[in-house]
């Protein structure tokens, strides 16, 4: 009997301590979501009427204080895109040598203890490593291609960090079958375990985007510069970026207050520029998992 009551004392309590950490959750999650749209409406709010079709497609004038951003829009998709296309196919590389090749042991626990803290390092300090060694060392001065490396190099660890996780989350009855079926180690690895965790690898893709689009530190640098009335022929050319231009009108313009319009515009327009890539690679990724 006795056992019983102090059972049944022990249970009320764990429902109440169940209950009690449920509700913090859920507040820290409202606190999330309600912090996200004061951002978007305060954005919205004062960002919306200076958007029109002479803002979306033609470069600024008069010291930037009129005209449009189209030079920030094509340097921040030339940016982003330019950083994707370095970061992932060497990220993922890498991933599966960690995941799949390489063995358990000191050297595999250093690499990836140096990825984790390379994810914490400043963004400014890429800046400063793509300067001196994209743009002075190789010659490739202010230009996209530095500014996408830069970037490149940034959101490798968090493509990499996604990516293994993604792999680790395939299960292992998947290889066993297919090795027993007769097929070699890399056509399970192409063939079983890289299409199962594309979902995966497309979410650290998103978030590389991301980051990619929205970062000033790295591409003050190395790719952006204040003005450039007209768009970039060539990977070598400088271009100007949505952050960056944002940063320069609130800091260091000459007209500060007169291009407060332009500053909420302008952030406005990353955030969608953002929500849009992320969006695109969420429909694709939804897709595949609806194919499996």
């Amino acid at each position: 009997m006795n056992r019983i009551n102090h059972s049944s004392g022990v249970q009320p309590r764990r429902k109440v301590v169940q209950g009690v950490m449920f509700s913090l959750f859920r507040v820290s999650a409202v606190i999330n979501g309600a912090a996200l749209l004061l951002v978007v409406y305060f954005l919205v709010a004062r960002g919306w009427r200076a958007i029109n079709w002479t803002f979306l497609t033609q470069p600024p004038i008069d010291s930037m204080t009129r005209g449009g951003i189209l030079p920030c829009i094509v340097g921040t998709l030339c940016l982003s895109l330019g950083a994707i296309l370095v970061a992932l196919p060497i990220g993922v590389a890498s991933s599966i040598y960690l995941n799949e090749y390489a063995r358990p042991g000191r050297v595999v626990r250093i690499i990836r203890l140096g990825i984790n803290n390379l994810a914490g390092v400043p963004s400014v300090v890429f800046g400063l490593f793509g300067l001196a060694f994209f743009v002075v060392y190789l010659n490739m001065g202010v230009s996209i291609i530095a500014g996408a490396l830069t970037l490149g190099a940034l959101t490798l660890p968090v493509i990499i960090g996604s990516t293994e996780e993604a792999l680790r989350a395939v299960p292992d009855t998947y290889r066993e079958a297919s090795l027993g079926l007769g097929a070699t180690k890399w056509q399970t690895i192409y063939r079983v375990v890289l299409p199962t965790a594309l979902p995966g690898i497309l979410t650290g893709t998103i978030l590389g985007i991301s980051r990619a689009a929205g970062e000033t530190a790295p591409i003050m640098f190395t790719a952006a510069v204040f003005y450039t009335p007209s768009l970039p022929a060539s990977i070598f050319d400088e271009i100007m970026a949505l952050p960056y231009h944002i940063y320069v009108l609130a800091t260091a313009g000459t007209e500060i207050e007169a291009t407060r319009p332009l500053q909420y515009g302008t952030a406005l327009v990353l955030i969608v520029l953002v929500l849009g890539l992320n969006l695109i690679a969420i429909v694709y990724r939804s897709r595949l998992r609806r194919k499996r």
